[in-house]
């Protein structure tokens, strides 16, 4: 065989495990949560570029869902997911960054598109990462603006958005006692209700760390649903209401990954 012909043979496995385009679809009667982090450029050397879905890509990705015939759905409305039509998507913006606002929401407003916000109460001059790993000791995410309390009420009142729990502090569940567990989750529910005048149904465990304490917990505090940061598509939605999967979408997705994305919920060649 020819060096050429090594090269498109190469060429081509990479190319099949980088994309996996020939895995199955999951039934498109299963909605998709897609998990959503910042919508900005990336910065040069950043460690979080990958929380960072350019304005321009998001753009695309939202104006092919509308294109293709998906229905926008609000995780308030998982509760019943019988009712919601085939090619729903659900999507998710975790933490609170001011570019939610600032690039975000006018796209969302364009397209007739809706999200759900899960939203840290405290989240000024925090630096999320090191409360995973302490080595992430950079200050990116703290430096990183925030929505403030006027922008997030503007979101809201458009229409577009609706409100989810993400804990007080986004602190990691896995570091602490019940009662610091009960603090972030249930407190957090009642701050966020008492601050913008509506009772978030769904809630986002921090980093996607939790255990069957926090499960408990999220139920216990009045949530109807929890995500988690575990990748795919659920096909039960109603038994797994508390541990629910999510397409994770990437700042360094292309248009390819995107669409592929939403057919298996995972990304290249991973089960």
């Amino acid at each position: 065989m020819s060096w050429l012909g090594v090269a498109l043979l190469l060429a081509g496995a990479v190319f099949s495990h980088r994309y996996a385009w020939w895995r199955k679809a999951v039934d498109y009667r299963h909605p998709r949560i897609l998990m959503y982090h910042m919508v900005s450029e990336h910065r040069p050397g950043a460690r979080f570029n990958k929380l960072r879905v350019k304005p321009d890509r998001f753009e695309a990705q939202i104006r092919w869902l509308k294109e293709n015939g998906w229905h926008f759905a609000l995780m308030s409305e998982l509760t019943d997911p019988a009712l919601l039509p085939a090619k729903t998507v659900l999507l998710t913006f975790d933490d609170g960054f001011e570019d939610n606002y600032r690039n975000a929401h006018p796209i969302l407003q364009k397209y007739g598109a809706r999200a759900t916000l899960y939203l840290v109460v405290d989240r000024f001059e925090r630096d999320w990462s090191t409360a995973k790993k302490a080595h992430h000791d950079s200050g990116e995410l703290m430096h990183e603006p925030k929505l403030s309390d006027a922008q997030v009420r503007e979101m809201l009142a458009s229409g577009c958005w609706e409100l989810g729990g993400h804990t007080r502090t986004h602190a990691n569940l896995a570091r602490l006692d019940t009662p610091g567990k009960r603090d972030e989750i249930t407190a957090g529910r009642e701050l966020l209700q008492a601050q913008f005048g509506t009772a978030p149904s769904s809630f986002a465990y921090p980093f996607g760390i939790f255990d069957a304490t926090d499960v408990r917990l999220a139920e216990q505090a009045g949530f109807a649903t929890a995500v988690t940061t575990v990748e795919g598509i659920d096909t039960d939605i109603l038994n797994r209401r508390f541990e629910l999967k999510r397409v994770k979408i990437s700042g360094k997705d292309n248009g390819l990954a995107f669409r592929l994305r939403l057919r298996t919920g995972v990304r290249g060649g991973r089960r």
